[in-house]
């Protein structure tokens, strides 16, 4: 190999990791996915060891919401540079989706940054796209431990939430429990299709579904 090639392929090795970080820009992406976690499932596998807000006694939670995600059509951004954090006022007001406040504070790092929007625009967001899915009847009780299969599941939240279509949806699991429902979003907060998430669904044909406790 020539010496002029070596300093060509060193050039462009140090360049890679600022290319890279440069292409995941705050604001540009294609859509979103709102990530909503069935919070039995959550503390049975790890949020009880944690000692996580939302696996408390008492705490009486279903589905609560894991994250609003900045993604492309195929790949996400992720750590996106930023020097902001959320309030704690705006850590108090989302507590009632999101009661981890080491969640809140994560998810802004890890996915918020990445929405071009404010600390605080980004929960406003969260709050606006959750209240716009409309949680099926099923899954507003549970006491004892159900199995489901994934396709049920997404068809009924289908059935609850007009125009949300199959591939818009998918349901995601750990082997054994059911663990998020995932709604892909326009950057208006409509719903669309998403095939890149869709097929990273979960593929087992029955899981369980923890009771609320």
């Amino acid at each position: 190999m020539t010496r002029r090639l070596v300093r060509l392929l060193l050039a462009v090795l140090a360049l890679w990791p600022a290319a890279a970080m440069a292409g995941d820009t705050p604001g540009r992406f294609d859509f979103y996915v709102l990530s909503l976690t069935w919070s039995p499932s959550y503390c049975e596998a790890e949020g009880g060891e944690r000692d996580d807000a939302q696996c408390q006694t008492g705490r009486r939670y279903g589905f609560l919401v894991h994250g609003l995600w900045p993604q492309y059509e195929r790949g996400y951004l992720a750590d996106c540079p930023t020097r902001l954090a959320p309030g704690e006022a705006d850590i108090r007001a989302i507590a009632d989706l999101m009661p981890a406040r080491g969640l809140v504070r994560h998810e802004w790092r890890r996915h918020g940054a990445c929405s071009g929007l404010s600390p605080a625009d980004y929960l406003k967001a969260i709050r606006t796209a959750r209240q716009m899915i409309h949680l099926p009847a099923a899954f507003q009780r549970i006491d004892t431990y159900v199995m489901v299969s994934p396709a049920a599941v997404e068809a009924a939240f289908i059935a609850a939430n007009p125009g949300l279509r199959p591939g818009g949806v998918a349901i995601t699991c750990d082997g054994r429990r059911l663990r998020e429902v995932r709604i892909c979003l326009t950057r208006g907060l409509g719903f669309r299709a998403c095939e890149d998430v869709d097929k990273r669904a979960c593929r087992a044909d029955r899981v369980v579904l923890p009771p609320v406790r």
